[in-house]
């Protein structure tokens, strides 16, 4: 901010959704909204809508955006979202004198520490160790990876990643089957074809194939409506081998990072079926590493639960910067 009273603009650019909110003194965040990404043709009309719903166009001079794509220049195109831009014609267009843009889930990681208990849930057991990294994963319309790692004052560093796109490996043959099917359609099978909401709509379709039965054009939380209501096997077996794979994610990152301090899992899908997540095989499949189940078995892994963890590590993010 330059006059000290205009709020900051701070936003949480997904592929499906853009979220918006506002800094102001307190440095919390507030007037959250979400918008959703289809309805506009690019990021500088949806960032206008929401400054005219606040009566802010031409007064906010300050942003930081967060968004679901490597930030590696001037030029971004989203992974997930047919929109590309130039941040500088974005900041241009929208009348900023600054506008500075992170990696989404480096956003989520920054929220961490700025959780409360209860913005999360504990699934499975486990005890954090202080001042070990902290593994952050989720899955949207994308999988999104992230990690805080601290420093010997106890401040974390979150780290910029791509990890949502790691090769998937499967586990059983039922798995093999799936993932064989999916490389004569994808020329890479990442975790991310599998483990994220279209993913779990390629779980379901393949299953379907693999079975010999036609498949419903049904939308992520379709299927797993129908699992967890138990009306549909095939949505069963999607949604149980989603979890199952979240599971093997998850432990391939805490394994890698060493993270002791914990793994929280974000993005909107997994809330939606909490009870049905909590008795699934995510945690099973997380320790079940072989000779390191003894180091998996300690490290918590949580399920974030508040709504908007990117503006938490956003504002976080701007109160770093001085505002």
């Amino acid at each position: 901010m330059t006059d000290g009273t205009a709020p900051f603009l701070i936003a949480d650019i997904g592929g499906t959704n853009a979220r918006f909110a506002l800094v102001g003194p307190t440095g919390a965040p507030y007037n959250e909204q979400v918008l959703r990404c289809a309805d506009y043709p690019t990021l500088q009309d949806a960032a206008l809508t929401y400054l005219k719903i606040q009566d802010l166009v031409g007064k906010v001079q300050t942003a930081t955006f967060a968004v679901a794509s490597p930030v590696t220049g001037d030029l971004i195109r989203m992974t997930n979202l047919a929109w590309e831009f130039s941040i500088k014609a974005v900041a241009q267009d929208l009348g900023f004198a600054r506008l500075d843009l992170i990696n989404d889930f480096t956003a989520v990681a920054l929220g961490i520490p700025e959780l409360t208990p209860d913005d999360y849930t504990q699934v499975g057991d486990g005890d954090p160790v202080s001042g070990s990294p902290i593994a952050v994963l989720g899955p949207g319309s994308g999988l999104g990876v992230s990690a805080l790692v601290p420093d010997s004052a106890g401040h974390f560093t979150a780290l910029a990643t791509e990890g949502g796109h790691v090769t998937m490996a499967p586990i059983t043959d039922r798995e093999s089957a799936v993932l064989a099917q999916l490389r004569k359609q994808f020329e890479h099978v990442s975790a991310e074809r599998l483990v994220c909401g279209p993913g779990l709509v390629n779980l379901y379709e393949t299953l379907s194939f693999l079975d010999g039965v036609e498949p419903e054009k049904l939308t992520a939380a379709e299927i797993s409506d129908r699992a967890v209501g138990k009306r549909d096997a095939i949505c069963v077996e999607a949604l149980d081998m989603f979890c199952a794979m979240l599971g093997a994610v998850a432990g391939n990152l805490a394994l890698s990072l060493g993270s002791r301090g914990g793994v929280f899992i974000a993005g909107g899908i997994i809330p939606r079926f909490m009870g049905w997540f909590q008795h699934s095989r995510f945690r099973k499949r997380f320790v079940e590493k072989g000779r390191m189940r003894s180091f998996l078995g300690p490290i918590p892994t949580y399920v974030v639960t508040h709504p908007y963890p990117a503006f938490l590590g956003l504002a976080a993010h701007v109160r770093r910067l001085g505002r």
